[in-house]
């Protein structure tokens, strides 16, 4: 085919893949399944464009998800995510090994799968999907620290997998003593963090001091120094996916010009990346050695699922209060061991041993890849009953809107939205009972489908969506107050309500 023809095709697969999107949020149906099905009607199961090079998908499926790593990292406020980081670290390391245990463990035990294959598979599911858990918390309200420990764990915990992955299926490792592995992969770590801490202060710094003559030039430069980053981190033997999250999370925090426009573009890109990764993975996959794989898969699924991913959140809850890292209520374990989402980065890795030749790497593609299907359909749809039975979801708290405004970007200042849920005491409060720092205004009040300016006579009542503007410096104290009035009322002060999650 020629290029032409090939470029009309990519084209019409992402306005496809784009007015899927629309359905998926509508039905809660995850989008990743939506763009494996593309793929799989392209591949050779259906139109029979061939696709068959493992070594290809890998290096592809590794390039995207860099890019996917770094809008996780640009998108992520440091504020929301700050107190959850040292339990996001425990589990993205000791969760990580305890979730490798006890899947090569059970599987070889149960399936008769070797050590060497049986540790493979439980490293390739080890990791959740960033984007996966991205798409979630943009629709799903929970507590900061809850929502904070789902995000940074997504964007940590890759680093590892894939390190042990590699490691594990390297055929010069084979010998390797559990020791070596240990240092081989600490080291990996230490060099991708340093990169990773060095390039984005630098960037951040340079890009405050250098006029570019075009907006648009900036998203384009942030995005390349993460690209920066995680090929420095690689070159040096590094983590480059820990760098470009590191260097992506500075970045995003930092204040540069037209932060909100680089956000935008930075999720576009990722968008991007996510539809042409699921659309070649599902034409890399074979539909006819699939059935063989669905046993094994469910087998193999609900012991993540149901035993793994548990323990390995409550090993790591119990070792982050052992390290007076915080206590985790059961509650949130629960939620944090049923919302382990899955998605394209085990079938990325999944390509690894596949491209390096391990004995039953192809039966390992096979059984991710049915693992990834059934295990999101059935997760994804129900984080939010699980949230709502669990006790966790917070539909009052206050999360960020996106805008390009030189004004808001002089002043440093942030724009909040937030919903007015059933059952909230700001319901009655007037406006100037809110009682916010000096540097937040409530700006705009949404009602009925009508918004308008309030006065600071204005009755809040639920179903409101009040548009805040603060200052980033007193942001925080905007949330609590906020959180408190919503719990104990206009007199949240008198009853000893800070608003503390």
């Amino acid at each position: 085919m020629t290029l032409d023809l090939w470029l009309l095709i990519g084209a019409a697969i992402v306005i496809a893949a784009i007015a899927s999107v629309r359905l998926a949020h509508r039905t809660g149906l995850p989008s990743l399944l939506i763009f494996l099905g593309f793929g799989l009607a392209l591949g050779p199961s259906g139109f029979g464009i061939p696709f068959e090079s493992p070594q290809l998908a890998q290096q592809i499926g590794l390039s995207a998800l860099a890019v996917i790593l770094a809008e996780g990292g640009l998108t992520t406020t440091w504020s929301h995510v700050r107190r959850s980081v040292p339990l996001a670290l425990v589990m993205a390391t000791v969760g990580v090994t305890v979730s490798i245990v006890v899947v090569a463990l059970l599987v070889q035990g149960l399936l008769g799968i070797n050590g060497s294959t049986a540790l493979i598979l439980g490293a390739v599911l080890a990791s959740t999907d960033a984007a996966a858990v991205f798409s979630v918390l943009r629709r799903l309200r929970l507590p900061p620290r809850l929502a904070g420990v789902l995000e940074a764990e997504s964007g940590f915990n890759d680093a590892p997998t894939v390190i042990a992955v590699v490691l594990l299926s390297g055929a010069s490792h084979s010998q390797a003593t559990l020791g070596t592995f240990l240092l081989e992969t600490t080291v990996e770590l230490i060099i991708g963090a340093a990169v990773g801490l060095a390039v984005g202060p630098t960037g951040a710094y340079a890009l405050r001091r250098v006029a570019l003559p075009a907006s648009g030039l900036y998203p384009i430069a942030v995005l390349a120094l993460t690209f920066v980053s995680y090929g420095g981190a690689v070159l040096l033997h590094g983590s480059g996916f820990l760098a470009v999250y590191l260097t992506a999370l500075i970045l995003g925090n930092s204040r540069l010009p037209h932060r909100a426009a680089t956000r935008g573009f930075a999720e576009g890109a990722a968008w991007l990346a996510q539809i042409g990764l699921f659309v070649m993975l599902g034409m890399l996959a074979d539909v006819h050695e699939m059935p063989s794989a669905i046993v094994p898969a469910l087998i193999t699924g609900t012991i993540l699922v149901l035993l793994a991913r548990p323990l390995s959140v409550v090993a790591s809850s119990a070792l982050a209060w052992a390290l007076r890292l915080g206590w985790v209520s059961w509650r949130d374990q629960a939620f944090l061991s049923w919302a382990g989402l899955r998605g394209a980065i085990p079938i990325v890795l999944a390509t690894i041993p596949w491209a390096s030749g391990v004995q039953g790497s192809k039966d390992i593609f096979n059984q991710v890849f049915v693992i990834v299907i059934v295990f999101t359909l059935l997760q994804g749809p129900t984080l939010p009953f699980a949230a709502r039975v669990l006790g966790v979801s917070a539909p009052g708290e206050a999360h960020d809107l996106s805008v390009e405004s030189a004004p808001l970007e002089e002043l440093n200042a942030d724009l909040l939205q937030v919903t007015i849920p059933p059952g909230s005491r700001l319901h009655g409060v007037e406006i100037f009972e809110l009682r916010l720092p000096a540097g937040a205004q409530v700006t705009l009040v949404v009602r009925d489908g009508k918004s308008f300016v309030p006065a600071s006579t204005t009755r809040v009542r639920v179903d409101d969506q009040l548009l805040v503007v603060t200052t980033a410096a007193c942001r925080d104290q905007v949330e609590r107050r906020l959180r408190a009035v919503s719990r104990s009322g206009k007199l949240a002060g008198w009853y000893g309500e800070r608003g503390l999650e």
